[in-house]
């Protein structure tokens, strides 16, 4: 299921065929699409086309190219419009100072009227960014209140603050972490798929599915191999490919993940169920538990516990049996992966009954684990695990015992020295080993590399924070 999240199809070139482009997107697997306004005009003909057919949805809004037209009395009116129950955001909306066919104070100041809007209605907006990086990042930074309480309790009198997608992103990897920081998708287009598409290259080789849409901004910017063409929402596969491709996913990944940003940000479509198995590329993970002995300060395991748009919010931990049915044939996976949104060797007896029955039939497994199995069992456990797993990765978060019990809220200098003892112990026994530490601020990953490969003497990953 793929969402084109940004195409105006109200355009006069679908005039003769609107029905037959929709239908072509259905077709190709195009579950929904989101028709953004520019003005007043196309934002009532977004509804009446989200009125029209049901996997449609709109969103109002005066676009900077029309930022003039923009009175008190139209903003007006697109405020009454976003209470159409099709609405889904403010936009397309924001700042373009490579045309400026408005002028920018007057771009500035409708943007800011827009973004208020849009925290009155507690809706996301679509935001159009075009050479104007620096005030667009000073006006949503300038509408975060500091008494807010969180998302969407409008408390003592408060707005929540503006969150949305920069739709057609084509800025550097910077500005896209400082987008996500504030709250913001970002949106990739058919651009990703151009010959002389570096810096859209190279955002989505640095920002994780978890923080990214798919749009065609049709009619425009039609992918490779139709470029110079109409573009159309059922194009929006080429994007998703050229992503999985970039990332090393599936298009199945993707198509996943980006599809809950979507219910996430937008409201679009259904949450999923929680899974007891799960595949990502060609793993297959098992999600043992919730539970865990630490409450990592990066771990959402106490909220939704979404990975890949899979939740793993379970209500109740599966038994060895229920694994094994959901494994089938496990050779046809190039592993099965246990873990949870917990510590899985709280649950060493089912890891040790499921990886016999894995190993059995021809499968490779891996565990990944946070290194305290030996504390939680108490006794050495790696001489359980020869010949069942066949690789280890360990969380490592930091080399500091004091920083590591900060991030993981625990006692850093005991469990710190677990870990450490635990990945030489899987060594010393032959498993393959890893040990990665995740993105947080400040982490300097090349002192981390260096002390995990030469004084521990196994392999290193980096791990992004989503």
């Amino acid at each position: 299921m793929l969402i084109d999240t940004h195409a105006h199809i109200y355009w006069d070139s679908y005039d003769s065929d609107r029905d037959e482009v929709l239908k072509r997107a259905l077709d190709a697997g195009v579950k929904y699409i989101i028709c953004p306004g520019t003005d007043l005009e196309t934002s009532v003909k977004a509804i009446e086309l989200a009125e029209k057919y049901d996997f449609v949805y709109a969103g109002v809004g005066f676009h900077p190219h029309d930022a003039s037209k923009a009175d008190e009395k139209s903003l007006e009116k697109i405020e009454e419009l976003s209470y159409h129950p099709k609405v889904v955001a403010i936009g397309e909306i924001g700042l373009d100072f490579h045309y400026n066919f408005s002028p920018k104070e007057v771009q500035i100041d409708v943007f800011r009227k827009q973004i208020k809007i849009a925290k009155r209605r507690n809706l996301p907006v679509i935001i159009h960014n075009r050479e104007s990086h620096k005030e667009i990042f000073e006006v949503l930074e300038s509408e975060i209140d500091d008494k807010w309480t969180g998302f969407g309790k409008l408390a003592d009198g408060k707005l929540p603050p503006p969150r949305g997608v920069f739709h057609t992103y084509s800025g550097s990897v910077r500005d896209a972490w400082r987008a996500i920081n504030l709250g913001f998708y970002i949106s990739i287009s058919g651009v990703v798929t151009f010959k002389n598409a570096g810096d859209v290259v190279k955002v989505v080789r640095e920002i994780q599915p978890e923080h990214l849409l798919v749009e065609t901004d049709s009619p425009f910017l039609a992918p490779q191999p139709f470029r110079g063409r109409r573009n159309e929402p059922m194009y929006v596969k080429f994007v998703a490919e050229k992503i999985a491709q970039i990332q090393g996913f599936t298009l199945e990944d993707i198509e996943r993940t980006t599809s809950f940003n979507v219910y996430r940000l937008f409201r679009i479509g259904e949450k999923p169920e929680p899974k007891i198995a799960y595949k990502i590329k060609n793993s297959l993970y098992l999600n043992l538990t919730l539970r865990c002995n630490a409450d990592c300060i990066f771990c959402d395991r106490k909220g939704e516990a979404i990975v890949k748009g899979y939740s793993l919010k379970i209500d109740r931990e599966p038994s060895a049996e229920e694994l094994i049915k959901e494994i089938g044939d496990p050779s046809k996976y190039d592993e099965v992966v246990f873990v949870g949104y917990g510590e899985p060797t709280i649950r060493l007896d089912v890891i040790k009954e499921v990886a016999r029955y894995v190993k059995e039939h021809g499968g490779r497994t891996r565990l990944d684990t946070d290194g305290h199995g030996n504390v939680i069992n108490k006794r050495n456990i790696v001489p359980e695990l020869v010949g069942l797993i066949d690789s280890v990765s360990i969380s490592l978060n930091s080399m500091d015992p004091v920083e590591y019990g900060r991030l993981m809220n625990i006692d850093g200098e005991r469990y710190y020295k677990a870990m450490i003892d635990f990945a030489k112990e899987c060594k010393k026994y032959g498993i393959d080993t890893t040990m990665t530490i995740v993105g947080v601020d400040g982490i300097d990953v090349e002192r981390h590399r260096k002390f995990v490969e030469e004084e521990i003497g196994v392999k290193f990953r980096f791990r992004p924070l989503f």
